[in-house]
């Protein structure tokens, strides 16, 4: 007996006081061997690009100049970005791409998956319509779309001006005005399936003797969906908004096939502007400026989502 205690409390003594994190990492050291070899090519391959890429924002690497020869010149490359008018058009940009694809891809999904959520004759028919936009790779879609917008050969501009609703095709996307706008539309199209999956999935766990009981206390539609089926979708609203938010921000395909940012920066977003600055104009000290700025933006929506996910295992664990 005196030995087995004189070993525990050696092993005490081993471990590290408190009961925080460093105290889980010692309490399961044995588990974390057998993940470290993952945890070593996480750290090549994300860990040093991402160390690489803030080091870089520091320094000045003309067109002229080898990566090796570059220029220490601290936060000007900072300085010459919030001091940029492109700067805030990009910005702008990129405010009304994220909002309004995720806003409306969300309140489209969400429509779409009541309307399933309903039995009806071609319901799985509808469904599996639906979720084309979603399956067809990105770089096909931005094709077609760009073909569909085309101011002389698009099937848009043929029949506004066969209904006699135009005298000539419009320009879609090669107009300031409106190329933005007509990439939120080919993006919302594009998306809202995942938004409507997702709200299909959150509708399954609505439990029906709640809706039922509330129908035979004389609660109309609107009533039962406000009270009792929109408090149920609440959290898998969060995670949904969310993952929309930080795919738009971080959008890439779309915009650059079908417009490469023109005209005149009208519908270059942050990492279009990005991908322009480091390989076509090879500023990479910029580029990478840009993209720690982007960076710290989108581990902001992951703080988010992660307290999203902890909420809803919470809520699981009480239930």
């Amino acid at each position: 007996m005196t030995i087995l205690t004189g070993k525990a409390e050696a092993r005490r003594k081993l471990q590290p006081e408190g009961s925080g994190v460093l105290r889980k990492i010692w309490e399961h050291r044995a588990d974390y061997a057998y993940v470290l070899p993952a945890i070593a090519v996480m750290l090549i391959v994300i860990a040093y690009p991402i160390y690489y890429t803030i080091e870089l924002s520091f320094f000045n690497t003309p067109p002229g100049l080898q990566l090796r020869d570059k220029i220490f010149i601290g936060l000007d490359n900072y300085t010459a970005i919030l001091t940029s008018p492109v700067f805030w058009t990009v910005t702008s940009n990129t405010l009304i791409w994220t909002f309004g694809s995720t806003l409306i891809s969300f309140v489209l999904g969400f429509a779409c998956a009541l309307a399933l959520h309903r039995d009806f004759v071609g319901r799985g028919i509808l469904r599996a319509i639906l979720i084309i936009p979603w399956v067809i790779s990105a770089v096909a879609a931005s094709y077609i779309w760009k073909w569909i917008y085309h101011s002389d050969f698009g099937i848009i501009g043929a029949v506004l001006v066969g209904l006699g609703l135009a005298d000539r095709p419009p320009n879609f996307i090669d107009s300031v005005s409106t190329v933005l706008p007509s990439l939120i539309v080919v993006n919302i199209w594009r998306e809202f399936p995942f938004a409507m999956i997702m709200m299909m999935a959150g509708l399954q766990t609505v439990p029906d003797q709640l809706l039922r009981a509330a129908k035979v206390d004389g609660a109309n539609a609107w009533q039962r969906f406000w009270h009792v089926t929109f408090p149920h979708l609440r959290n898998v609203s969060t995670v949904t908004i969310l993952l929309l938010a930080v795919a738009n921000f971080n959008s890439f395909i779309i915009p650059w096939i079908m417009t490469g940012g023109g005209p005149s920066n009208a519908s270059h977003i942050w990492i279009t502007h990005i991908y322009e600055l480091a390989f076509g104009r090879q500023r990479w000290g910029v580029a990478s400026a840009y993209s720690v700025l982007l960076f710290l933006i989108l581990m902001s929506f992951g703080y988010f989502y992660v307290r999203a996910l902890s909420g809803n295992e919470r809520k699981d664990g009480s239930a």
